[in-house]
């Protein structure tokens, strides 16, 4: 059965996630954000519909800026719910803004959203669930998974033969260490 590592190189969407991207050590909060705000939107469909819509949500979610989308209200989320360039799940939206805000005080608490990744890290996938599902809304087992495989935290983002893997390693990734 073919992978990630053998389907997308390549294609338009999923080769330069897969090359850049996928599986490399991630610091930036905001872009820690936008990785949990992508994963929790493609529950239920495609990574490529997500891939898809990446320019669509970093406009609509003002480049997933914490501070700013923690301060959204009524307003805001009608917005969102109305722009159909991206999904337009209530479930979803909401959580990305509840999400938020659990960010803000994380970065209160642990000087980054980043700093409270490595506080807890390492972790076995179910000890990470356990984690994520009590501080944040819509993070089941896959989406925890992809978020902390596609931010470095667990490995398996690419196979060892695979090309990217050993320009990730010499990026010193959280599971590597």
């Amino acid at each position: 059965m073919a992978d990630y590592c053998d389907l997308a190189p390549g294609h338009p969407f999923h080769g330069p996630y897969h090359d850049q991207e996928y599986g490399f050590p991630v610091e930036d909060d905001d872009t820690l954000f936008e990785r949990l705000v992508l994963e929790i939107n493609q529950a239920g469909l495609s990574w490529l519909t997500v891939l898809k819509k990446r320019i669509a949500f970093q406009q609509a979610f003002e480049d997933f800026d914490v501070a700013r989308i923690a301060n959204y209200g009524d307003d805001e989320k009608q917005r969102l719910l109305a722009d159909a360039s991206i999904i337009r799940n209530r479930r979803k939206v909401e959580a990305v803004i509840h999400n938020a805000n659990v960010v803000l005080a994380l970065q209160q608490e642990h000087g980054s959203f980043q700093q409270w990744l490595e506080h807890y890290h390492p972790l076995p996938l179910a000890d990470w669930t356990k984690v994520f599902k009590r501080t944040f809304r819509f993070t089941g087992p896959e989406i925890v998974n992809e978020f902390l495989m596609s931010t470095g935290y667990l490995p398996g983002a690419h196979r060892d033969d695979c090309p990217v893997q050993a320009r990730i390693l010499a990026h010193n990734p959280p599971w590597a260490r």
